[in-house]
Parts: C-alpha cells; structure tokens; sequence
C-alpha cells in the first residue's frame, strides 16, 4: 500500500511509513511524538502547505489478554489494550496533531483514519498451531469487528473521514470468514491482494474529503526536465526558491 501511494504521489509528496510491528496504540503514543516534527517550510523540496496522515488502529490492540477477549489492562507482553483506552489512546493521537494547545499542532494536516481488517481465525489458529512451540489462538473475530467499529464511530464524532478496511475486506471476501485467506497471508496480516482493497479506499477518501489532494491534482515540487528546453538554472533557481548553497 506504502509502495502504491509512494508511486502516485512520486515528486509530489514523500510517503512515510511509520508502522511499527505489533505496537499498540498504547506503544505508539510516545513513537508518534518523536515522528510527528514540523518539517521545514522554506524547502521546495518536500515541504507542502498541506500533509497527509493515515492513523491506522493497530491488530495489536485487539488482541486476546488471557484466556479469552477480556477488558483487562496490558499485563506482561500482552498487546491487549481495552476498547475504551483504545478508543482514548486514538482521540489523543488527533488531539496531538488538531488541538492549537498542543505542541505538536499541524492545522493544515489532513488525517484520515484506518481501521484494522477482520482477522480469518481458521487460517490464524493454523498459522499458530504449526509454531515451534504451537501457541493458541489470540485473536477472536467479532472483537476485532468492534475495535473496527470504534474506528469508524470516533471518526464520525471527530469529523475525520475513515477508511473501513474491516468492512471493505470483509464484503470482497462475500462475507465469509474463510474466503479471507484470499486477502490475508496468516489470517491477520493482508495481503497483496488485501493492500489493493486498502489502497482503493484510501484514495477513494482522498478524493470525497481532500480532492485537492488526489495525485491528478497535486504538482510537482520541482518542474519536469523538459522545463528546461525554455529555462535557465538562474530561472529555476528563482522560480522555485531554490538556495545556492
């Protein structure tokens, strides 16, 4: 998905990917606030009036602590983190970026959220079951369905579009669990297939929410080497702000 975006956006925008496997979002917090530094604005070079943000909720939150899906807080290396700190931990990582109070304010930044997609527990369970030690199942669907719920509700109540990818991946698997594992390689982790039905939604939000920022849209930073048929560097110097150094 990172790969499809950067390709669109190539000199237009710099793709960032900053997941960080098995995080939660109560791990993410402190990560988010060491990545999410103003950049430079005086650069023609990757700076832009306006930025994008995808926040997608983490797998890792809706996983099972214990015995079974439980509302109990992380304990040891459980990745488990109950729906309401969740749903909290998530209306932080916005408050971080929207609020004027905070210092990691950014007001021209478009955020969109992202849930995460259904989990195939068959094709989990025997994911698992052929580990070395074998190790029990730890995800359960219909948890998974509500922390994707969650997304979607805390994006309606904070005016932030939502890419529902648990929904998205479960209609194009005609809603059978099963007929996930065309979308998802272990039962939890999509596919290439799995980053299509994504990225179509991604860009699909992007065009009803932020058409200003579809990749048709958007221009170059810096001009195309045809430019310079009609141009001198002292024009392109001039032209883009560019600094000699």
């Amino acid at each position: 998905m990172g790969h499809s975006l950067a390709d669109v956006y190539a000199r237009k925008f710099d793709v960032l990917n900053r997941g960080y496997s098995g995080y939660n979002t109560e791990w993410a917090l402190p990560v988010l606030e060491q990545v999410r530094l103003r950049p430079p604005s005086n650069s023609a070079v990757g700076s832009s009036p306006d930025s994008m943000n995808n926040t997608t909720s983490r797998a890792s939150d809706c996983s099972r602590s214990g015995l079974g899906p439980t509302t109990r807080a992380c304990r040891g290396t459980s990745q488990h983190v109950p729906l309401s700190r969740f749903a909290e931990n998530l209306r932080t990582m916005l408050r971080m970026i929207t609020s004027a109070s905070s210092p990691y304010y950014m007001p021209d930044t478009k955020i969109i959220f992202i849930s995460a997609p259904p989990v195939n527990t068959y094709q989990r369970g025997a994911d698992l079951a052929h580990r070395d030690p074998p190790r029990d199942l730890d995800r359960n669907f219909e948890t998974t369905r509500t922390y994707a719920e969650e997304v979607v509700k805390l994006g309606e109540r904070e005016g932030v579009p939502v890419v529902d990818a648990w929904t998205r991946l479960w209609e194009a698997a005609g809603k059978e669990e099963r007929a996930l594992e065309t979308y998802l390689y272990d039962g939890l982790h999509v596919n290439e297939a799995g980053y299509k039905v994504v990225y179509d939604g991604i860009v699909e939000v992007i065009a009803k929410y932020y058409p200003e920022l579809r990749h048709e849209e958007v221009k170059y930073k810096l001009p195309s080497w045809d430019y310079f048929f009609d141009h001198t560097v002292e024009d392109f110097r001039k032209e883009y702000g560019l600094v000699v150094r």
